[in-house]
């Protein structure tokens, strides 16, 4: 059963490192659309600044787990935003992350993952070489990425959504496309 929440309201931005989804939201954020931060890095960030042992390159369960706790957390809080919520990815995420490192996706995540529920569109970043780049945080290289795609791509439609594939297109681009169909759905 689903939780009653106005969920076609929370917009989910998916998709491969580096393929600008970050970008994307912060410019839909700069102009006044309430949004979440990406669960990934903030977990890395903080696990590195505590020594903690929940990363992707020493626990990839426990850092799963993290994942979900914060992506539900991010679900609940949305309520209270006004109007549409962008989503630096979503539960359905962190069963992608469990594929794609070869672990067993527990009960409870792929249960989440039914259980809260976005807007039935998703977007999604396609790979995009021109523009990827790895970090401190983001160790992936561009065929990791492109994987990672074709896992989100997986899972959201495996999930009953409709994805809506982003254009390989400047930030303004992206961002009217978002709102287009943001404002067509509501």
């Amino acid at each position: 059963m689903a939780i009653a929440v106005d969920h076609d309201r929370y917009f989910v931005v998916t998709g491969g490192p580096g393929s600008g989804k970050t970008a994307l939201i912060d410019a839909l954020a700069a102009r006044g659309r309430a949004r979440t931060v990406e669960a990934g890095r903030a977990i890395i960030r903080d696990q590195v600044a505590i020594g903690g042992p929940a990363l992707p390159w020493s626990d990839p369960r426990a850092f799963a787990e993290l994942m979900l706790c914060w992506e539900m957390r991010s679900w609940h809080m949305a309520a209270g935003a006004e109007g549409p919520v962008i989503f630096d990815r979503g539960i359905g995420d962190v069963v992608g992350y469990l594929r794609l490192t070869g672990l067993a996706v527990p009960a409870h995540v792929e249960q989440a993952a039914r259980h809260f529920r976005y807007n039935r569109r998703i977007f999604v970043a396609p790979p995009w070489a021109d523009i990827f780049r790895q970090d401190e945080e983001r160790k992936q290289s561009f065929v990791e990425a492109e994987a990672t795609f074709r896992a989100m791509v997986e899972v959201y439609s495996s999930l009953g959504y409709d994805l809506l594939f982003l254009p390989l297109a400047p930030v303004s681009r992206r961002v009217a496309f978002v709102e287009e169909h943001i404002a067509e759905i509501r």
